[in-house]
């Protein structure tokens, strides 16, 4: 990353006809740096609508008015051994969760039906571990053809770190892209994670993009990092190349580490996702956990940075009901898109 944070100075902010020159920018082809990253991130509440406005140029420029809905199966729940402070079901948790192993074969199908009629267009099939198990890879190989035969669904597997022959053999069977979230920046990595590293992380998403899949990868904002760290996550996603990126809006969950952490509020977050909108300028940037908790009654405006999000529930918190997400993007004038390709 050649950008160099300085969190002890804070940047001015642009007035409010220079976010839309900044979008024409972005638009032309230059790079974001990483302190127009912060200074959106620290954009005054009274010019926010101004920011948006200049975010849903380069979203509309790339996806129009389509909005892309997922459907996130937790395919094997709790049963880590993992230390992330901020999942519930990592072996440092304590939370009352399902505990179970992968799904079997009917179940997983019926997930795959349930993201057809729900209008998703991507199926992300989820299990907690460290790495796919021999028996959880060849569950995961047999199933993906059969979805493909039935549905018109991409397939995202989200199954921890990965070899390159396990990567291969996932693309063999159809998967079309893998999930493996940075999380946050490599400078507060260590402070939410002991059993593996950042470094671990990026040589997955490199091992995934050898072996010819598409990459989704994404963070969580609100545990406690600095907007640095945020900014810095957001530039670092840009230099993977992430295909689709889920921002996270930090849920805490009671019986976990962080549990009872409550830093986030509706405008800044939507900053955060006009942020990674402006750094990943034609990427799928996807509101993903703790929306509707961390919007609230602002979630539409979400829609105007970002072009997709989850229909249903996550791992272990509930979503909002399809019928609300369906009516939100009918009633801000946008459509969902029918095609299982991104772009």
């Amino acid at each position: 990353m050649s950008q160099t944070l300085q969190a002890a100075t804070t940047p001015r902010s642009p007035g409010v006809d220079d976010w839309h020159q900044l979008a024409e920018q972005v638009l032309s082809g230059r790079a974001l740096t990483a302190e127009e990253g912060l200074a959106i991130l620290r954009c005054p509440d009274d010019d926010l609508l101004d920011l948006l406005s200049a975010a849903f140029r380069i979203r509309r420029r790339f996806f129009g008015k389509t909005m892309r809905l997922n459907f996130l199966i937790n395919a094997k729940s709790g049963l880590c051994p993992e230390d992330c402070h901020y999942c519930s079901q990592s072996r440092v948790s304590k939370a009352a969760i399902p505990k179970y192993n992968i799904l079997d074969r009917q179940r997983l199908l019926d997930g795959a039906r349930i993201a057809h009629e729900r209008k998703a267009k991507t199926y992300c099939i989820v299990i907690s571990a460290r790495g796919p198990s021999e028996h959880e890879l060849q569950a995961v190989e047999e199933l993906v053809p059969e979805i493909k035969r039935q549905y018109d669904l991409k397939v995202c597997a989200s199954l921890g770190l990965l070899t390159p022959e396990q990567a291969q053999r996932l693309k063999a069977c159809g998967v079309d892209r893998i999930n493996h979230n940075l999380n946050t920046s490599p400078e507060y990595y260590g402070q939410i994670c002991s059993t593996h590293t950042y470094q671990d992380r990026i040589a997955t998403l490199r091992t995934v993009r050898q072996a010819g899949l598409e990459i989704c990868s994404g963070g969580i904002v609100g545990m406690g990092e600095a907007d640095t760290d945020v900014v810095r996550m957001a530039l670092e996603l840009r230099e993977v190349e992430a295909d689709a990126i889920p921002v996270n809006f930090f849920h805490a969950v009671e019986g976990t580490p962080l549990e009872g952490l409550d830093a986030l509020n509706p405008r800044y977050c939507l900053k955060v996702l006009c942020l990674f909108r402006f750094a990943n300028p034609s990427r799928e940037i996807r509101i993903a956990g703790g929306r509707e908790l961390h919007l609230g009654s602002l979630q539409a405006l979400g829609l105007y940075a970002a072009n997709s999000i989850f229909v249903g529930d996550y791992l272990t918190t509930k979503g909002q009901a399809p019928p609300a997400d369906y009516a939100m993007i009918e009633q801000l004038g946008f459509t969902v898109s029918t095609s299982a390709q991104v772009r």
